[in-house]
């Protein structure tokens, strides 16, 4: 398990006080890093520290509104401050309220999708990736979606955001690569969080995703977390600009 091991390692999620993020953050401190816990509301961010600490884990909480160019500078300066550089950094919260075609998106709801979704990660990024450089390296993870490979009728700016987000990570390996920084996608399918209620709680949504998907059912958060730390660990170390789709296979499907 050594090539897995984040021992010692300093690692930010975005995002963690539920779903993917959670559950990244508890499965990368299982594996031995010291994560910090991160979304807007320090309560929630607080029980999902205490369940790591109490599992023999080390956790702090640093809450962050993704918007705020300061809070997100904070992050990474308190980081620094209470745990070390960070050495993982896990773009994970993102917003998509709206639901429908783009049509119907007016101009405040486009913007805080792009705003939430690329040019936070765009800005979180590039505030730790020169700490990371100075030591010889790190990982940045940004948690993408099948919806930016696809077209769509119902998320469609929140598909555009996701693509734009394979290209940021392509991007920053090309920039960061001969320093040693490594950054990649996952792409989750439908996956059942908080975030993804609206379709998996739509029984004629879910049913079509089932019926799709080879696996015959949508994904639950730990099923990506261990995407995450395999592409902090050294099992990742030549890989770099990728983008990992985890589905259950329903991108590949001719199932109708």
């Amino acid at each position: 398990m050594s090539m897995f091991s984040l021992e010692g390692k300093v690692a930010v999620i975005t995002g963690s006080s539920r779903g993917i993020g959670r559950a990244t953050a508890e499965r990368m401190a299982e594996a031995g890093a010291r994560v910090v816990v991160s979304s807007r509301k320090a309560p929630a961010c607080e029980a999902v520290a205490e369940g790591i600490r109490e599992a023999g884990g080390e956790a702090i909480v640093i809450p962050c509104n993704i918007s705020s160019k300061e809070a997100l500078q904070n992050l990474v300066d308190q980081t620094t401050a209470e745990l070390g550089p960070i050495d993982i950094l896990v773009c994970n919260a993102a917003s998509n309220p709206v639901y429908g075609p783009m049509k119907d998106v007016d101009d405040d709801a486009f913007d805080k999708i792009m705003q939430n979704n690329v040019r936070s990660t765009f800005w979180l990024a590039n505030m730790t990736a020169p700490s990371m450089a100075a030591r010889g390296g790190g990982a940045i993870i940004v948690i993408s979606s099948v919806a930016g490979l696809q077209g769509n009728t119902g998320i469609g700016v929140y598909g555009i955001s996701k693509a734009a987000d394979f290209q940021l990570v392509r991007n920053l390996a090309v920039e960061w690569g001969k320093k040693n920084i490594r950054a990649n996608c996952i792409a989750p399918g439908l996956i059942k969080t908080d975030f993804a209620k609206a379709l998996w709680e739509n029984p004629q949504a879910l049913a079509r995703v089932e019926r799709v998907t080879p696996l015959g059912r949508i994904g639950v958060p730990d099923e990506i977390a261990g995407a995450a730390v395999f592409l902090a660990s050294d099992a990742a170390a030549y890989m770099t600009g990728q983008s990992i789709i985890i589905d259950g296979g329903s991108t590949i499907s001719d199932l109708f």
